[in-house]
């Protein structure tokens, strides 16, 4: 059924392909650009794929004009405060994402604090708070799990308050996302299963969102379709550049479909799990996301059913949720990718916090079922 009102947007250029990346220098200068300040981390700078982006600029009229290496693994305000003062002090004149999501959002965080220049994100958190032009962004994701390379959104570790800010913005859209499965075959196992139970969780409950419609649920459909026919051989043979190929569209049509549709109460309660416990993302989503989808079978058992064969289940309810568990438990054997919050770290006595953070995010305003301190508790303890 088509919904009486709907809107879509995805105004990101995406460049896909095995030798995507040598598009780069092009691609800047298309944007007026010539001086990028690349945004990364240790592990994508130690496995050598920014001698990659280096060697494409050769010859080219573009620079790197400073490479900001010391993003973190569950990124915060700090880093986006280094990272807007890099760019000034390098004088470059766009950026350049080179990682996951921690560096893309890192990078989304500082296009806000060089547009408005001001250091308190905190003043814009929520929805199109800020309205300034921001320099041209370019991403070249490294995993495949986020999507942030085609979303609206940046989610970014307050450090003062151990919370997670959303910020969501037409403008936090990359100009242009550039996806090469040389940028990702680097991924160790544990990595592409938890960032691949990410874009699973995202193609999910986008599909099961309040804010559902048939664009986004067309890229919700193809996501999954891709990551349950590639995730497991991505995490058995990572130099696999044809499924890691697969796997990086499989996020990207994810990160689409939930950039328009939003996500529920599964991210609420992962977002939670990270501020409070510092849980990765993607653990938090796997572990979750059978629990988050029996929750809501009530309201979204016609969604979740329809979702059955798409996962290579039966048409029910129980055969979806089967299916991502089945997945789970094989990406456990394979990788050791826990199946409980126990297993990931998280004590009994933090489920209280947990619960407390999770009712107040964004994301639960988009859950077919309303949450309450209460639910989240519940589901919380049945993930333990």
């Amino acid at each position: 059924m088509i919904p009486e009102y709907y809107e879509f947007a995805c105004p990101t250029k995406i460049i896909s392909g095995f030798k995507a990346l040598s598009n780069l220098p092009y691609e800047m200068s298309l944007l007026g650009a010539a001086r990028a300040l690349v945004v990364t981390d240790q592990g994508v700078a130690g496995a050598g794929l920014i001698k990659r982006v280096h060697a494409v600029f050769e010859g080219a009229d573009g620079v790197i004009g400073a490479v900001y290496d010391e993003t973190p693994v569950d990124s915060g305000s700090e880093a986006v405060r280094a990272v807007a003062d890099a760019y000034r002090g390098h004088e470059c004149d766009c950026l350049v994402a080179v990682g996951g999501g921690s560096c893309i959002d890192t990078a989304k965080g500082a296009l806000i604090v060089l547009a408005e220049d001001s250091a308190d994100l905190k003043a814009y958190q929520g929805a199109e708070r800020f309205n300034k032009p921001t320099c041209p962004f370019i991403v070249v994701p490294t995993t495949a799990g986020t999507g942030s390379e085609a979303t609206l959104a940046a989610v970014i570790r307050d450090e003062a308050t151990r919370t997670k800010m959303a910020l969501t913005s037409y403008r936090l859209f990359p100009d242009v996302a550039i996806l090469d499965p040389k940028m990702t075959v680097t991924m160790p196992p544990h990595i592409t299963a938890a960032t691949g139970m990410d874009a699973l969780t995202h193609a999910v409950e986008a599909y099961c969102s309040l804010q559902k419609n048939p664009m986004s649920d067309a890229f919700s459909q193809a996501a999954i379709r891709l990551i349950m026919r590639h995730l497991i051989d991505c995490v058995r043979n990572g130099g696999d550049e044809q499924a890691r190929l697969a796997m990086a569209n499989a996020a990207l049509f994810a990160g689409i479909s939930f950039s328009n549709a939003m996500i529920g109460v599964v991210h609420a309660l992962a977002h939670a799990c990270g501020g409070v416990c510092r849980i990765p993302h993607g653990v938090a989503n796997a572990v979750l996301l059978p629990w988050g989808m029996e929750y809501n079978a009530g309201k979204a058992g016609d969604a979740l059913a329809a979702l059955g064969p798409v996962l290579g289940a039966d048409a029910t309810v129980t055969g979806a949720i089967g299916a991502v568990r089945d997945l789970r438990a094989r990406l456990g054997e394979l990788c050791g990718l826990p199946e409980t919050l126990g297993a990931a770290g998280v004590e009994a006595e933090q489920l209280d916090a947990i619960a407390r953070v999770a009712i107040d995010d964004g994301s639960v305003t988009y859950n077919p079922e309303d949450v309450t301190y209460d639910d989240a508790l519940g589901i919380l303890k049945n993930a333990l």
